[in-house]
């Protein structure tokens, strides 16, 4: 083999590797610098489905994937935080915003009108000022600004290794029979865009691969069209594995992406079949990388505005494709036998991981679920307590249970968020979340433990004087009042909040002392039996020892947020 075929080669090798980790480490600067918009984008799905496509759009525009959306959605789903109808007009919004990396590479064909606005005539440039943001800049956000420059940098360059190592043997025999083949064989132009997004995981990648081999003007229009048809289809393999084992409505969700994309390459394939028929001489024709983005971005929204008046009929047909079957399997390491655990596994589903910004909030709000759970358990127990009532003690023993497998699903949650590629500041909000679902469990423990009190209390046939009933119940409310308001603090990371809690954990201090002085005293005066004494001293303890970790939580916000 000539050394000069190796060379090119080696050269195409290196050209995709440019281009893929190019547009890994734009999209992954992109999703950086995101934050939380992600959150509020997903916070405007509503009924309207035009909206929906237009947060499905811009999220994928933003993250550069529409798999990746895809599987998000999926993951939210099976989570039961979207209904299929809202993850219909995402799904074909991700279409449309897989597009613009399309147009992204098409901007390469302005080199044609003069070199200078070619972006290959400045990617060595943008490698070089991105780089060196990222070695010199202090500021978290500004090397994410130059990760951004340098994947923009790389993705043109590899495109230009690409299209530069094949150029010179565009007139070889080769390349024309092959497209011409794909070209009059419209299922096997379909089948090798399935096969080759399915590989590279990424229809933007493979869709900018077929642009780099139209740049070198070898590809023809009909075997375009039906590539770029079969690319659509390959990007819903990524959403079909990743729903493996999840929710029958979660597979709904996936199976509703293939229908979509399915029926769009039906209706233009058999559009363009019968087209290229009649006018062959469009067929044959060399289509460039301009002309690539705007079919790709036509068939996208085309195909939106003709199925979405349609959607309810997808989401019915996805019903009768996936059949009610085995609803509950969902992870192999719950206990499927615990209703709770199969409930709460389901709201952290690894999906929601393929974006970073979103599972950082979505483990603040689950943190404030959490909480609210420790927050009702306080109130069952100290409920308990004043009325000896057996049923308010096994209402707290079962939300003992849910925060406790909260526990255990939040820490292995937030072990994986913090292993993805997230901010600086992201990473002390979830060391923060650490700490704030160790406190919370800790409450709900004393929560228990007053209700093991009540329980004795039961058991003994015992019961306080009016005045140590108030003395439980005024200083219930401090703690009450404190806890609910360290929830506040961290679900809305406030300042004000996390001061306020600060000022009542120093009343229920000065409280508990007082009381427990008081009954001190009544105990000494033989006003109380030293059997109900010790009850009474360990609920107080308890209540104090629950503003203690209310105060923790608080101190992490104010931290925080400074």
């Amino acid at each position: 083999m000539n050394i000069e075929y190796v060379t090119s080669l080696f050269q195409f090798a290196g050209g995709i590797g440019m281009f893929l980790y190019g547009m890994s480490i734009m999209a992954d600067g992109m999703q950086k610098s995101a934050g939380g918009k992600m959150k509020k984008l997903l916070g405007y799905l509503t009924s309207n489905r035009l909206l929906a496509i237009l947060v499905g759009a811009l999220i994928t525009a933003i993250i550069q994937s529409s798999g990746a959306t895809t599987v998000m959605v999926v993951g939210f789903v099976n989570a039961g935080l979207m209904t299929l109808l809202q993850a219909v007009g995402v799904i074909m919004g991700a279409n449309i915003g897989t597009t613009i990396t399309a147009w992204i590479v098409s901007l390469g064909q302005l080199g044609d009108a003069a070199k200078v606005l070619n972006p290959s005539f400045y990617a060595p440039l943008l490698i070089g000022i991105g780089a060196f943001v990222i070695l010199f800049a202090k500021m978290n956000k500004t090397k994410t600004i130059g990760e951004i420059i340098v994947g923009i940098g790389l993705l043109f360059e590899g495109l230009f290794f690409m299209s530069s190592s094949i150029s010179p043997y565009t007139d070889a025999p080769i390349f024309s029979q092959a497209f011409r083949i794909v070209g009059n064989n419209p299922l096997l132009g379909i089948a090798i865009g399935i096969i080759v997004t399915a590989v590279l995981q990424s229809s933007s990648a493979s869709v900018g691969i077929l642009q780099t081999l139209a740049i070198s003007g070898v590809v023809t229009a009909n075997a375009a069209l039906y590539i770029t048809l079969g690319q659509n289809i390959g990007s819903c393999v990524t959403a079909l594995i990743s729903s493996a084992g999840t929710t029958r409505t979660a597979k709904r969700a996936a199976c509703i992406h293939m229908l979509f994309n399915v029926a769009g390459a039906v209706i233009f394939g058999t559009i363009g079949f019968i087209l290229f028929s009649i006018f062959p001489q469009y067929a044959g024709y060399n289509i460039n990388s301009v002309e690539i983005s705007i079919f790709h971005t036509f068939f996208n929204i085309t195909c939106t505005a003709l199925i979405l008046p349609f959607a309810n009929t997808l989401v019915k047909l996805s019903g009768l494709i996936v059949r009610e079957k085995n609803e509950t399997e969902i992870d192999s390491n719950v206990d499927q036998s615990d209703e709770a655990a199969v409930e709460i596994s389901r709201h952290f589903d690894s999906r929601i991981l393929e974006q970073p910004s979103v599972a950082v909030e979505r483990a603040v709000n689950e943190v404030s679920v959490m909480g609210r759970l420790a927050l009702s358990n306080i109130e069952y127990a100290v409920k308990a307590l004043q009325n000896n009532d057996q049923d308010m003690i096994d209402k707290v023993y079962e939300i003992e249970h849910r925060v406790d497998l909260y526990e255990k699903y939040m820490t292995e949650y937030l072990i994986r968020v913090n292993n993805l590629s997230i901010s600086d500041a992201q990473h002390e909000m979830v060391n923060n979340l650490f700490h704030a679902v160790i406190d919370i469990e800790r409450v709900s423990d004393h929560a228990e433990n007053l209700a093991e009190l009540a329980k004795y209390k039961v058991q003994n046939d015992m019961m306080f004087s009016e005045n140590g009933t108030e003395e439980i119940q005024q200083l219930a409310d401090k703690v009450y009042e404190s806890f609910e308001t360290a929830i506040k603090a961290r679900e809305k990371r406030k300042v004000d909040y996390a001061k306020k809690v600060m000022q009542i954990e120093d009343e229920v201090d000065i409280l508990e002392e007082t009381l427990r002085d008081k009954h001190i005293q009544r105990l000494s005066q033989g006003l109380c039996t030293p059997s109900k004494g010790v009850v009474f001293l360990d609920i107080l303890s308890n209540l104090e020892r629950m503003s203690d970790h209310a105060n923790n939580i608080a101190e992490c916000v104010k931290k925080e947020v400074k």
